[in-house]
């Protein structure tokens, strides 16, 4: 360490911290971070894959500063989306906080009163929270908050890419700057987040008026080598109404190649993580060997999953967690050996993430994919035939390879965000002018999209359900709804939260399952990658009581996908175009490659986008999920009957001719506005406030949300004259 400049510069306490974890030199990204964030003078940007000592780059300079200064009060406010991310934390910080003898205090609905009791009693050191607990704290406790942060230096969000883009993001962007508005000064933004592309887009995410200058530091330190490899699958076809078994070769090959060992198995969605639990559990249960293979998802108990990622973590025993993203994030859970993706990954940057929990003692890291096709027969749609879900995993690791991810997205609304952040506002301070909170939240805040009139309009819907009202001196506050809205504990979430059952089994909660899809008495689940049957339903009190049984099918969650870009579409072209085989396809996958390819060329798609096939069109853009679902809308204002699924756009009963009549129509007319083509959408209401606005209102939210219209009619007009796009 004598040639770090940085490790000089650290307080001394924090040194013989680093000096005791027996490093013997600080990360690139410790190393270059430490000068920016002493000097307090600017936003940070932290920018590397995951365990790669993101964490560290932030807190071993700023707990250096706040130890020097002596502050009374909190000095640091670290924000996390995870309650276990943040219990994650507060064990790694407690002995580097001792050292320094700095108060360490977790802040979440888990936390028992007397850490934070602790905390109100003398506020100090540390403060780890989620958005909501900053949600409360800001709207309950004000006169605590200003007093308590007095003294604040950082603002440290961690896993920021995670918030980009969403409902959860755009309220955390609002609570830092209401919390710098009521301390009446800039307080410096850290941000770690994975590596995605165009992080001069991020440091605008970290703080939207971009009033304060950010140095953006990514990490240069070369990753270990990657081994991949993709197993291709055929699922035969059933007939009608016959229930087919699921992944079963798939589970077979994954028990064969993951047992004794720790893995992550990415599995995409709740439902297929149990399946696959519980069919490798069942597995280990046949060969008489102990169970190593368990569910990990948000569904799940915290005691299950707290228990799982302890086991990980201790590396005592063979342990693979099938998953969702839940692990995607930097939970430390140590090392794994490898990486399993069963369908194709939803994001570029998702599997950059994933990847980062593999090959993190100087090994290569490893990635299997588990990619299955269905059977083609006489009546298989182009998608099968195409095989798009191998071409989407090749495109996506093509990528990968060449370090392309996917950008934030930051041209939404947010409205439903702005009617909680606007209630909060007012209930934060009982009465604000109108002016004022179109400044605060607008004009200066995170929802700059919205000006004077709008906003104006938007308020006027509030007033008309009662959650807001005006007094005779024109201060705006809470109507009765709003009091009742306020006061509720679900109001500090930005996203829905559906009502849930609680699952039983013996006095011990499993988890929960959405009330909106609801378990009968004798029905056979498969919950915590076990095999229940449904004893007992309790409506009142939200309660299903479990026993143990032999079959069984996981419940529906819910939720909905993740949208794919345009770049990876246009790689898939590419990969077709191209016909060049990867190395790491095993013989099923290079059977499946090479039938995709050959429907390509028999078709002609290097040179056509529209196929007539006896009784329908098919378009093919090779674009994203956007602006395919814009180009469907589009055409369906021209009255052509259209669906779209994985970019592949189906024109039903219909003709060459009149697909292009439609376009020529379509690109006569002005070119409509996103809020006009989600006037003819069906249900509008998509997140939580939703309901309380205006169909314009709502219309104006959903097409920023959904239509990309310049590059929708970009590709139709390249579609009428011939040019190509891809």
């Amino acid at each position: 360490m004598s040639e770090s400049r940085a490790f000089a510069l650290l307080h001394e306490g924090v040194r013989r911290w680093v000096w005791k974890q027996g490093w013997r030199a600080l990360r690139d990204i410790q190393e270059r971070s430490v000068e920016p964030i002493l000097r307090g003078d600017c936003d940070v940007v932290l920018s590397a894959s995951t365990a790669s000592g993101k964490t560290e780059a932030a807190f071993l300079p700023a707990c250096s500063h706040i130890a020097r200064l002596e502050l009374d009060g909190i000095g640091i406010l670290y924000i996390s989306p995870l309650k276990a991310l943040i219990n994650d934390q507060y064990r790694r910080l407690q002995d580097l906080c001792d050292l320094l003898r700095l108060q360490v205090t977790p802040w979440h609905g888990d936390v028992g009163p007397s850490l934070k009791n602790r905390q109100r009693k003398k506020p100090g050191g540390v403060l780890l929270i989620t958005p909501e607990s900053l949600e409360s704290l800001l709207l309950n406790q004000t006169n605590w908050i200003g007093s308590a942060f007095n003294g604040l230096r950082y603002l440290i969000i961690d896993e920021f890419h995670s918030f980009i883009g969403t409902e959860r993001g755009r309220q955390l962007q609002s609570l830092m700057h209401r919390l710098e508005f009521l301390l009446r000064r800039t307080i410096p933004r850290i941000a770690l987040s994975a590596t995605l592309g165009e992080l001069d887009r991020v440091a605008k995410c970290l703080r939207p008026n971009q009033d304060v200058p950010c140095e953006i530091i990514e990490s240069t330190a070369s990753k270990s080598d990657l081994k991949i490899q993709l197993r291709g699958y055929r699922s035969p076809a059933y007939p009608e109404g016959t229930d087919p078994p699921v992944f079963e070769r798939v589970e077979d090959d994954l028990y064969a190649v993951l047992r004794g060992k720790s893995h992550l198995v990415f599995a995409n969605t709740r439902r297929r993580t149990e399946e696959i639990a519980a069919g490798l559990a069942d597995r280990c249960n046949r060969d008489g060997v102990p169970n190593e293979f368990f569910p990990h998802h948000g569904n799940l108990s915290k005691e299950i999953r707290e228990g799982l990622e302890c086991r990980l973590q201790q590396g005592k025993k063979p342990t693979t967690a099938i998953c969702t993203m839940t692990l995607e994030l930097g939970i430390d859970i140590g090392s794994v050996d490898s990486i399993a993706q069963v369908t194709a990954p939803h994001s570029v940057a998702g599997l950059r993430q994933r990847l980062g929990r593999s090959g993190r003692r100087g090994e290569p890291a490893v990635l299997r994919l588990f990619i299955t096709e269905d059977e083609v027969t006489s009546r298989s749609h182009l998608r099968d035939r195409l095989r798009l879900e191998t071409f989407q995993c090749i495109a996506m690791i093509n990528l990968l390879l060449d370090k392309w991810y996917e950008p934030p997205q930051e041209s939404r609304y947010h409205l439903s965000t702005l009617v909680q952040q606007t209630l909060s506002v007012i209930g934060q301070y009982g009465g604000v002018a109108a002016v004022q909170l179109w400044s605060l939240l607008c004009d200066t805040g995170p929802f700059g999209r919205i000006d004077r009139n709008l906003y104006v309009e938007f308020l006027r819907s509030l007033g008309e359900h009662d959650l807001i009202t005006q007094t005779r001196d024109g201060q705006i506050v809470l109507g009765r709804k709003g009091e009742r809205l306020v006061e509720h504990y679900t109001f500090y979430t930005a996203f829905k939260t559906p009502e849930e059952y609680r699952l039983e089994f013996e006095g011990r909660i499993l988890g929960t399952v959405p009330i909106d899809n609801p378990l009968f008495e004798g029905q056979l689940v498969v919950f915590a990658g076990r095999r229940w049957e449904v004893r007992h339903v309790d409506p009142d009190n939200k309660r299903v009581v479990l026993k143990r049984a032999v079959g069984g099918k996981p419940p529906r969650f819910g939720g909905s996908g993740y949208g794919v870009h345009d770049r990876v579409r246009r790689e898939m072209f590419r990969v077709y175009r191209d016909g060049t085989m990867p190395i790491y396809l095993d013989r099923a996958a290079k059977a499946l490659f090479e039938e995709g390819v050959e429907c390509f060329r028999s078709l002609g798609l290097e040179n056509a986008s529209v196929i007539r096939n006896e009784r329908h069109l098919h378009i093919l853009p090779w674009l994203g999920d956007e602006t395919c679902h814009t180009i469907s809308a589009l055409l369906r204002g021209e009255g052509l009957t259209v669906d779209c699924f994985a970019g592949v756009i189906d024109v039903f009963e219909g003709q060459e001719n009149d697909f292009v009549a439609a376009v020529e129509d379509i690109l006569r007319k002005p070119k409509p506005t996103p809020e006009q083509l989600a006037e003819n959408a069906a249900d509008t209401i998509t997140e939580k406030h939703d309901h309380f606005l205006p169909k314009r209102l709502r219309a104006l939210g959903y097409g920023s949300r959904f239509f990309d219209i310049d590059a929708a009619w970009h590709w139709l007009r390249g579609a009428v004259t011939g040019e190509k796009t891809p």
